[in-house]
């Protein structure tokens, strides 16, 4: 009985034993394995561009201007008012030119009652002289004097007019139609004609003007197709076009300056903000795209053509029966958001898109999520 009781504990040990070295070399299998997220390398188009700064700007910005140095009166509108051409936009006291244009009012009111007194006379004289009861002497001087009064009117009338020209340059008003943008003056400041009184912009489109260099000119034409975004929307960018290239480039610089003009119906972009700007200059369709983030870069000197040369090289890892394996990609454009490649990897291939830093070839992964990424 003792010996059977031995061998059963014997067996119970043994199989005790056995279990612990099955865990211990599971667990230490399951230890040694690097999670990873993965996608599938699937055909796709990358978009091929290149990337500026540059400003804000209204589409239309005019300056209004008071001809009259004098102080403001008051100010019809605000900075954020629509104003439409023609409406008032400040008042300017114009005192003496009031008294101007009842001063020139009188004066033609008086040289028009000279020009009629002398036009009775004038008449009287031409029917004398006929009847040969007037000489030509007094005939030619009454003639002069009536003449002479039909031209102190109308010069009167002249005067009165350009008074009253400048009585309506007291009201300031819009040139254009568009908002008030800025307001440089408060009512009851001196105006003066060398500073605006206030700017009327046109916002319904605006544009972003940035410098080129020489050697992107040849990539770039009018009517590209260009993406903006700007800070006070992140998660959003606002399709436009390559409006404009300057003809000339500067000689300090040799860059050009370009204009993109895109559409602001919700008046979202407003001029003075900061803008990065993505010019498309070609598509690359039915290409295997990975995303940049994926790669590992890795910069070396190679010796290419009998020089030294700086090489960019983009490595990743794909996945085949549990292990990772590293893939020098053979790359045909990179973006900041994508890398489209021709060789090294092919269609349909797991592609590891987080944890790859903590891969070496051959390491065994386990897969913690995948489709997570669209490509």
């Amino acid at each position: 009985m003792k010996k059977i009781i031995l061998c059963l504990s014997g067996l119970m040990l043994w199989g005790l034993f056995w279990a612990c070295s099955s865990a211990d070399s599971s667990n230490s299998e399951a230890a040694n394995q690097v999670p990873v997220e993965v996608t599938i390398i699937r055909l796709g188009d990358v978009r091929q561009s290149l990337s500026y700064n540059g400003d804000i700007h209204a589409e239309l910005d005019v300056k209004v201007f008071s001809k009259i140095p004098d102080r403001i009166e008051r100010f019809f509108v605000d900075e954020g008012d629509r104003v439409t051409k023609g409406q008032p936009i400040a008042r300017i006291v114009a005192t003496t030119i009031e008294q101007g244009v009842k001063q020139a009012e009188a004066a033609l009111v008086a040289a028009r009652a000279q020009e009629a007194n002398l036009q009775v006379e004038f008449e009287r004289a031409k029917r004398l002289f006929n009847e040969n009861a007037m000489s030509r002497q007094q005939y030619d001087a009454i003639q002069t004097q009536f003449e002479a009064a039909q031209a102190q009117a109308t010069q009167a009338a002249a005067a009165l007019n350009s008074i009253q020209s400048q009585l309506q340059d007291a009201t300031v008003s819009a040139s254009i139609s568009g908002i008030i943008g800025k307001r440089y003056y408060e009512s009851g400041d001196m105006a003066n004609p060398a500073t605006p009184l206030v700017s009327i912009v046109q916002m319904d489109q605006v544009k972003i003007v940035f410098n080129a260099t020489e050697e992107d000119l040849g990539k770039l034409v009018v009517g590209q197709d260009a993406f903006v975004r700007v800070r006070s929307y992140p998660d959003r960018q606002f399709p436009g076009k390559v409006n404009r290239i300057s003809p000339v480039l500067d000689a300090l610089t040799r860059m050009a300056t370009l204009e993109v003009l895109l559409d602001n119906p919700d008046y979202l972009l407003k001029p003075g903000m900061y803008a990065e700007v993505e010019v498309v200059t070609g598509i690359i369709d039915e290409v295997m795209v990975v995303p940049r983030f994926s790669a590992i870069e890795s910069t070396v000197m190679e010796r290419i053509d009998g020089q030294d040369q700086v090489v960019k090289n983009f490595y990743v890892y794909t996945i085949e029966n549990g292990t990772a394996k590293q893939n020098k990609l053979n790359v045909r454009y990179v973006n900041h958001k994508s890398i489209a490649v021709d060789g090294g990897i092919s269609v349909g291939d797991t592609l590891v898109v987080a944890g790859q830093n903590s891969l070496r070839d051959g390491i065994p992964v386990i897969v913690t999520g995948k489709g997570g990424i669209v490509l």
